[in-house]
């Protein structure tokens, strides 16, 4: 498979853009678990790249993979993104430093692929970032069910207002 570092530049800053269009859509909608739910779902059908050969990476290559992504590249979406009651339903409520968190990780998924393109194949490196990339997605959606569920087993505080609707004393 060829690549060029244009091709590269260019499809990676769409893809930026389409994930930044779709958050900011995300964020002006009602939240349902079918919404939080669906994306890794979807995405899990990645998985399906590892019967292609050329994809296939070692088990505990593919493992550290998930974990970093899991443990090191989702906290910064654990701590800047979080669901709240707001006009009677939930929605996505993120800090102003979400959009920069995400702008951030992918720099350094970018800049990480140049240095492993010397050592993998870009089927590899495709396997890689997709691992790396599953795991961030699944543990911060996985917050996000849970404080779903919390929600919505407390519907009293649906009742009460947001900082937002409260009034100014």
């Amino acid at each position: 498979m060829v690549s060029t570092p244009v091709l590269t530049a260019v499809v990676s800053l769409a893809g930026l853009a389409g994930v930044l269009t779709w958050r900011v859509r995300e964020g002006l909608t009602a939240v349902t678990l079918k919404k939080i739910v669906m994306p890794p779902l979807g995405m899990a059908t990645g998985f399906c790249m590892f019967f292609y050969p050329p994809c296939r990476v070692p088990i505990l290559w593919g493992l550290g993979a998930f974990l970093i992504g899991a443990i090191v590249f989702a906290y910064p979406l654990l701590l800047t993104s979080d669901l709240h009651w707001h006009g009677g339903e939930i929605r996505m409520k993120r800090s102003s430093a979400f959009f920069a968190v995400i702008i951030v990780l992918a720099l350094v998924r970018w800049a990480a692929r140049d240095y492993f393109d010397r050592f993998l194949s870009l089927e590899q490196t495709g396997a890689i970032f997709y691992l790396l990339a599953f795991g961030m997605i699944l543990r911060w959606r996985w917050k996000l069910v849970r404080a779903y569920r919390n929600l919505i087993a407390s519907p009293a505080l649906a009742a009460a207002p947001s900082a937002e609707q409260a009034p100014a004393e």
